[in-house]
């Protein structure tokens, strides 16, 4: 028996689904934008991509680490604050405006919105999007806290990462004053980035958010026409963004799903016409839906570090890296 072909294999023109697209943003009473790693990767924040890796992280590079996902890799004190250091400073506290998320801020527009998101790097809040309609539940890169954790309490990282930054060599890829090296301001232990990795994630800073996105969602009836356009969201954590917005397209019978994965769009049969796999990334559909006269949202990250064409030579630069202007 043949057997049916994926939806993500069939035939597939941008402009005509980037047309239903904007047929089904314009019908919607409310849109809940959900996002992943995906997201970020299209707008030049690729934690796969190795030339960028070595770039930033040189040491670690030579170690024989190719990428940022460095969860569960044993690394000493001075070299793991090192990495989170620049990492943390590439990705989160640079003021640049990001061109594919200020343009998803553009395709929004006025309508009444909430965006959820696996990622815990600030961009849509540094992007245009009000602070207080966006809910985190994984965590931000900003906020630091207790390991074990002694308390509820959470610090802003901005000041550990620049005081951690004076202290790093960037040829060892080390944070060499050991004074440096963060301790919880509490009780004096040790301190980790506040992110969902394990039991001991401090949630606390997240859950006021999550509690007005569910008093959001319990304010609509049931004829309201909710819109979920998710952006990048993968299996690596499909219970934070993808089932969510799934079980929110059944409760709600006039809701409609948009699902943008270049590599797993896939929808439920059981969501029928109200959802929409649309295999590629955002950039591309932002692309297709908001034609720019200084041209398409650029696929990489701003030059920030000294990063260049491989063909070019590389300027040596001393210190470390800093924002000139993730």
């Amino acid at each position: 028996m043949t057997r049916p072909t994926p939806p993500a294999a069939r035939p597939f023109d941008l402009e005509t689904t980037a047309t239903t697209v904007s047929t089904w943003l314009n019908e919607a009473d409310r849109v809940l934008i959900t996002a992943g790693a995906g997201l970020s990767a299209a707008a030049g924040y690729d934690y796969a991509d190795t030339a960028r890796f070595q770039e930033l992280f040189p040491a670690l590079h030579r170690l024989g680490l190719r990428s940022r996902y460095l969860v569960g890799v044993p690394l000493p004190p001075a070299l793991l604050w090192g990495y989170w250091a620049v990492h943390i400073d590439d990705i989160r506290f640079d003021s640049t405006p990001n061109p594919l998320y200020q343009r998803l801020r553009t395709l929004i527009g006025s309508k009444d919105h909430w965006v959820m998101t696996s990622n815990v790097d600030a961009l849509f809040v540094r992007n245009g999007f009000a602070p207080d309609r966006v809910f985190t539940p994984q965590g931000d890169y900003g906020r630091y806290q207790c390991t074990t954790p002694c308390t509820a309490t959470t610090w802003d990282t901005q000041p550990l990462i620049e005081c951690l930054l004076a202290a790093y060599d960037p040829h060892t890829g080390a944070v060499t004053d050991p004074a440096a090296l963060p301790r919880c301001p509490n009780c004096g232990g040790d301190v980790k980035i506040n992110i969902r990795i394990g039991p001991e994630f401090v949630d606390a800073p997240y859950l006021p958010a999550g509690r007005r996105l569910q008093d959001w969602l319990n304010a609509a009836d049931i004829e309201t026409r909710l819109l979920i356009l998710e952006l990048g969201a993968g299996f690596n954590t499909p219970g934070v963004i993808r089932h969510p917005g799934e079980r929110l397209i059944r409760a709600f019978p006039h809701a409609r799903l948009i699902r943008v994965n270049p590599t797993r769009p896939e929808v439920p049969a059981g969501l029928s016409d109200r959802a929409l796999p649309l295999p590629a990334d955002a950039g591309q559909l932002l692309n297709a839906l908001i034609p720019s006269p200084c041209g398409p949202v650029p696929s990489h990250a701003p030059d920030r570090y000294g990063l260049r064409l491989a063909t070019e030579p590389t300027p040596k630069r001393p210190g470390a890296p800093r924002h000139q202007a993730e």
